[in-house]
Formats: C-alpha cells, structure tokens, sequence
C-alpha cells in the first residue's frame, strides 16, 4: 500500500484509533475523508487537523452507507483507499441482557462491526478496481482470534469480518486493490466507554507501529499483545480465553 498521494476514506475516524492514522495519512501527503455519527465531535477533529474532510454518516444504517458511498465517489472520485475502522464494543452477560425486549441495542454492534464494513467493502471494491493503485483496510482486533467472553457480540463481529477480510483478499488478487487487515490489541481510547482501556497500548505507539507496518507491506497487521495472538494454537486459545474471562467476569456479573 503506497503511502502517500491517496484520497482516504476513513469510517469512524473523528476520534480514537481512526483520528490517530487520518493524523498519519494526512502529514504524509494524503486527502483524507472521515465519517461519524456526532457532528459536534467531527468539528473538533476539523478543528485539530484542517484540512481533514469530514461527512455526518451512521455505518450502522444501510441508507447511510450507500448514500456515504454516493457522496465519497461523486465529490472525491480520486478515493482509492478504505479504511473500515468503526466499531463499537458492548460488555454484557447473556443472562441479563434481555435481548427480547432490547435486541436493537445487540443488535446494533452487528450492524457497525460487521454489516458496515462487509457492505462497504462490496460496494467500493468495483470501484477500486478501475483504479492503478487501491486498498481496503479492515480493522478488526485481536479479539478476532482469541475472544473476550465479556464482550461475545464484539468478539464474534471482528472474527467474522477476519474471515471476510481473508476471502476478499484471495477474491481481490488479481486487481490492483490491496486487501489489509489491522488487527489491534486493547488500545487507549473510548472503545465502549470512558475508562475501559486504560491500561491499552498508548494511542500514538500503536498508530506508528501499524503504519510501519503499511510501509513494510504487510497484509496482516497486528501491534503488541495482538501479534502473537495471531498465530496462537487452539490449545493456547483456549488456555488465554479461560484466564481472561476469569479475569474480567466479575465487572458483568
């Protein structure tokens, strides 16, 4: 993936992980579009970096993606780069979630985490693929490969977009568009609330260590914790999985 001279598009990207590498992209000589829900913290990330282009969009809602699809390639028909970085992450026990009567709460992180960047990534690979040079980047997490009981929703969205994120690579290797997956350990941010990630990977640390990882050319990405989670046994899966749940249960029981 070149690194400078692309037009960006970032989902999520006016604050946490998607700021910091719109941060990046924009000082090594990048246009680079964010979207998000919240006009107010889209304008306080416009204010930090002007020239930062930024477009009101909730990913969780079909109507929005593909008219954030329509904007993107009518006004920056250069785009040649997605980056698929929203998400959001629900800490829950099943017995007292109630799912009957609140399902579209659950729901939602399924829409965000997965539908938005399956759909998004269908829709802008035809488009990508008239072009010399493109990416789609997927952030998943290293919760993809060994999950957090605590979060089964968020756990279960980023494996499954890992499995998409592989098949679209084989799907797309005869075209110019690259198929990048970021796969970050817990990291500094307000990933599903104030506070939760404080002990993570400090924000900075973590965003130059995967745009090394961009310039080395790698497909697959991951940073601290994540990288040996990758790769790890089922048997070591398993053994990690139990130790963290026990843990962390007790903040959802």
């Amino acid at each position: 993936m070149k690194l400078s001279g692309n037009t960006i598009l970032i989902t999520g990207g006016s604050a946490g992980i998607g700021l910091a590498f719109a941060e990046r992209f924009i000082k090594a000589g990048n246009t680079v579009i964010v979207c998000g829900r919240r006009e107010s913290v889209l304008q306080d990330a416009k204010e930090k970096f002007p020239n930062l282009v930024t477009r009101v969009s909730d990913v969780g809602v079909e109507s929005d993606r593909t008219a954030l699809f329509d904007w993107v390639t009518t006004n920056y028909p250069d785009v040649n780069v997605l980056v698929n970085n929203a998400g959001i992450q629900q800490r829950f026990h099943v017995l007292k979630a109630n799912a009957k009567d609140n399902w579209s709460y659950y729901n939602n992180e399924i829409m965000v985490n997965l539908e938005a960047p399956v759909h998004l990534s269908m829709m802008f690979a035809p488009f990508f693929a008239r072009k010399e040079d493109a990416a789609i980047v997927n952030v998943t997490s290293g919760l993809a490969f060994t999950p957090l009981a605590i979060a089964p929703v968020y756990s279960a969205t980023k494996a499954a977009l890992h499995s998409f994120t592989m098949s679209l690579r084989h799907q797309l290797a005869n075209t110019s568009v690259e198929v990048i997956e970021v796969a970050p350990p817990a990291v500094n941010t307000d990933l599903g609330g104030s506070g939760l990630h404080t002990v993570g990977e400090p924000l900075d640390a973590f965003a130059d260590g995967i745009f090394q990882g961009f310039a080395e050319g790698k497909e697959e990405i991951g940073y601290g914790s994540s990288v040996d989670r990758l790769r790890m046994s089922r048997d070591e899966i398993d053994v990690y999985v139990h130790k963290m749940y026990q843990a962390m249960k007790s903040t959802i029981e």
